[in-house]
């Protein structure tokens, strides 16, 4: 029966961000450069603070340490080692209404009885647009993403929006560099391979003589998009190398043209320092 051919027909499994062959490619065209994966964190510097007190004074400030301590020292429920996220969370309206959590209610529970260093309650104004805006035009986009990493959990709406807003903002300006070596570089280039924009990164690599990094984003590309037209011509002509990326300029790519003539400036210069040498 079609039913049965249907079930019986073999699917493509589509690759996931964290498939072998995925993280290789990406871990490899990431461009490990120690000073920069460790650069020290900015941090503000506070002299510290020394006050007079009088007996009285200082009983007092006693008292409200004491009290901020018992906040700290409150417990949370004892539970089953379950992850956070798979707690049911509900929330009662003052009507006495119970109604499921939605995911900003959850996101707030998790941090007030799950707190996670270095996120806040509230959410930073950072991540407001007109803010975001600001820091952008500073290069300051791994600072954003590592703020975003510290606030919201990674399923989350608002850290997949603050990640996708940071890539489309560094692809717009060509900044890609700003996150080379860095823990997101990676998806990055993953994002931009699954919406099909990879033009201005490949121009990027090429540009900077990182070929062995265009040819893997090219490759990385047919293997996640293996039924479009650049994946199959190349598996006709058996292209590797080089050959990848002249296939995927003349099929796929939003800028054909100039991918074609930044690889040829790149080949020229190429011969030109082999004849020298």
């Amino acid at each position: 029966s079609s039913s049965n051919k249907k079930s019986g027909s073999p699917e493509t499994k589509k690759p996931t961000f964290m498939d072998e062959e995925v993280q290789s490619i990406l871990t490899k065209m990431a461009d490990l450069n120690l000073q920069k994966t460790f650069k020290p964190a900015v941090q503000e510097l506070k002299p510290p603070t020394y006050k007079l007190m009088t007996q009285a004074h200082l009983e007092e400030a006693t008292r409200q340490g004491v009290e901020a301590a018992e906040v700290r020292l409150k417990m949370p429920p004892v539970l089953e080692d379950i992850p956070h996220r798979e707690h049911f969370f509900v929330v009662r309206e003052p009507s006495g209404t119970l109604h499921k959590a939605s995911w900003e209610e959850r996101d707030w529970m998790i941090q007030v009885y799950f707190s996670k260093e270095g996120r806040k309650v509230l959410t930073p104004i950072i991540f407001k647009e007109e803010n975001l805006r600001t820091v952008y035009s500073q290069d300051r986009h791994a600072d954003v993403l590592n703020l975003c990493f510290a606030q919201f959990e990674p399923d989350s709406t608002e850290y997949i929006k603050v990640h996708h807003k940071t890539y489309e903002d560094i692809d717009k300006n060509g900044k890609y560099d700003l996150l080379c070596s860095t823990r997101y570089f990676g998806g990055m280039v993953w994002y931009f391979v699954n919406n099909k924009k990879i033009d201005g990164l490949l121009i990027d690599q090429i540009q900077r003589d990182l070929i062995d990094n265009a040819t893997s984003l090219v490759q990385l590309y047919q293997i996640l998009h293996p039924d479009g037209q650049s994946a199959q011509e190349a598996r006709d002509q058996a292209a590797e190398g080089i050959n990848l990326i002249k296939v995927f300029a003349k099929t796929e790519a939003q800028k054909g043209a100039y991918v074609e003539l930044t690889l040829q400036t790149y080949q020229e210069a190429l011969s030109r320092h082999s004849a020298a040498s």
